[in-house]
């Protein structure tokens, strides 16, 4: 369990995945901070009771350092930062999509990781737990921009692991569908469900549990996570 004087940062943390994961984690007694791009009145209402939002645009590098500078201006003390933000572009909105992805997946983290170590008190445990996409363990032939940006945010894990021990653990969850948007129709998640070995959309709190397991465990740094369903044996 968390420290009452430590907070546990989830970036993209106001809309699915990880509004369920501040929800979870705040049941659980930690002080969560998320962060997100902006927030309406409906998302707003949507967050538990503690949730502390910190606004920040990942889009430029005057925006991820603004949340980086918020956080050390408040001596904000950290017990694990969740690296949730993601952005989905096609390949066919050309050569600018991969530049937006890069700032969210790999420059965000990198900026974040890179000058917030020292918001980790010395000698408690500390954790650094990045969402990648199991799209990486194959490639995609269509959605190239999308899969080389997540990628890098793997290798940005495991580099952070090996510069960050002992004293903070950093590890990577590469999932695959976790959960299906509102406007998904029926043969989309047939075809979907039918690329894993289980055949299911299990939610995100099957996110939320592999976030603990890495919390948990104190021997378990630079590792990646097949949160796939077994899609790799299909």
């Amino acid at each position: 369990m968390g420290k009452p004087s430590t907070s546990i940062l989830i970036t993209g943390g106001a809309q699915r995945i990880g509004l369920h994961c501040a929800k979870r984690l705040s049941e659980e007694g930690y002080r969560v901070i998320i962060s997100c791009r902006e927030l309406d009145a409906q998302r707003a209402a949507t967050l538990p009771p503690g949730v502390e939002v910190l606004l920040a645009d990942f889009s430029t590098v005057p925006g991820i350092q603004g949340l980086i500078d918020q956080l050390h201006e408040r001596d904000i003390r950290l017990r694990a930062i969740i690296h949730n933000a993601a952005i989905w572009l096609d390949d066919q909105q050309g050569p600018a999509a991969l530049q937006q992805m890069f700032m969210v997946h790999m420059q965000a983290p990198y900026m974040i990781n890179s000058q917030c170590a020292g918001l980790f008190p010395a000698g408690e445990p500390g954790d650094i737990i990045h969402l990648g996409d199991d799209i990486t363990r194959k490639g995609s032939a269509r959605h190239v921009a999308y899969c080389a940006s997540k990628a890098g945010l793997e290798g940005l894990s495991r580099s952070f692991a090996a510069k960050l021990a002992p004293g903070i653990k950093v590890n990577c969850i590469n999932p695959a569908l976790i959960m299906f948007n509102d406007g998904d129709d029926e043969d989309y998640r047939a075809r979907a469900l039918a690329k894993s070995a289980m055949g299911m959309e299990p939610g995100p709190e099957v996110v939320y549990q592999s976030i603990r397991y890495f919390l948990d465990n104190p021997y378990l740094t630079g590792s990646t996570l097949p949160l796939n369903g077994g899609r790799h044996l299909k």
